[in-house]
């Protein structure tokens, strides 16, 4: 049995809420340039080239991405075999996400009740996923979530009959309608599987995996190239003002499902996509 200190574990998040609102990670920037290097539309380059240097002087002023640092996801994967030791994980994870945002001057967005609205004023509690896994491992992924692109996420319980051509429909569907609102070049992740909720966790987990790879099955790997081809084509473009940059990634990740159903889930993030892993 592996103990792991809480006080540990809110100093680790209060690191990466800030590092992640700040530092673009460097899958996205490469990826970026060489977008800026194809992109066909003149004013898609300019503002390519302006999202480049944004992130350049966010990363050399310790200065956030965007202003609207998002609502906090964290992901948790804990071993069986780790103790966590003082107070509980969670109110750990909430403290690190609350000094984080205090110390790195990032802005609070959280409303304590979604009908009532008031601000909680120190950006918390924010949205953890756990995932328990074998051995003594402790990692966490701190990805802020903006709502610009959020807001443009959704949901579909297609009919199997539907199949994979449904699943293409609703994803391009969902950008097209999408337009500049998530702030364009989009990074696209994918649920497909398992429940309602499941394919929702699996769209949002899928937009961490870096840009520069590809899935590891070589059907979704085709479906995934398919896709990102006909969302570049839609010619959305940077910042929506036309080109054909609409998208850097999809990302699809699937899970078992009930004979009855095809739960798709479409989760979009921003051009940032901003996210930051740590171990203890």
């Amino acid at each position: 049995m592996r103990t792991i200190q809480a006080d540990d574990i809110t100093n680790l998040v209060e690191k990466l809420c800030i590092e992640a609102n700040c530092n673009l990670t460097e899958d996205i920037f490469i990826c970026l340039n060489n977008c800026r290097s194809k992109e066909k539309s003149s004013l898609g380059k300019e503002i390519l080239g302006t999202l480049i240097e944004n992130a350049e002087i966010a990363k050399s002023e310790t200065s956030p991405i965007c202003q609207d640092t998002g609502m906090a996801v964290v992901f948790v994967t804990i071993g069986q075999d780790v103790h966590i030791e003082g107070q509980l994980l969670e109110k750990a994870v909430n403290e690190g996400v609350r000094r984080g945002y205090e110390k790195g001057y990032l802005r609070k967005s959280v409303v304590k009740d979604p009908l009532d609205r008031v601000n909680t004023k120190d950006n918390t509690p924010a949205v953890i996923h756990y995932d328990i896994v074998e051995g003594n491992t402790f990692n966490i992924v701190v990805a802020p979530k903006g709502f610009g692109s959020e807001n443009m996420s959704q949901l579909r319980m297609l009919k199997p009959s539907q199949g994979i051509e449904g699943v293409k429909d609703f994803v391009l569907n969902t950008i097209s309608e999408a337009g500049a609102n998530p702030c364009p070049p989009i990074i696209v992740g994918i649920g497909i599987g398992g429940t309602m909720e499941k394919s929702a966790y699996l769209s949002k987990k899928a937009l961490l995996r870096p840009v520069s790879e590809h899935n590891e099955n070589s059907m979704l790997a085709q479906l995934e190239a398919e896709l990102l081809e006909s969302i570049n084509s839609l010619g959305i473009g940077p910042a929506g003002f036309g080109g054909t940059t609409t998208a850097l990634s999809v990302n699809i990740l699937t899970y078992p499902t009930h004979i009855a159903g095809l739960p798709v889930s479409v989760n979009i993030g921003c051009h940032a996509t901003r996210h930051a892993e740590g171990n203890l």
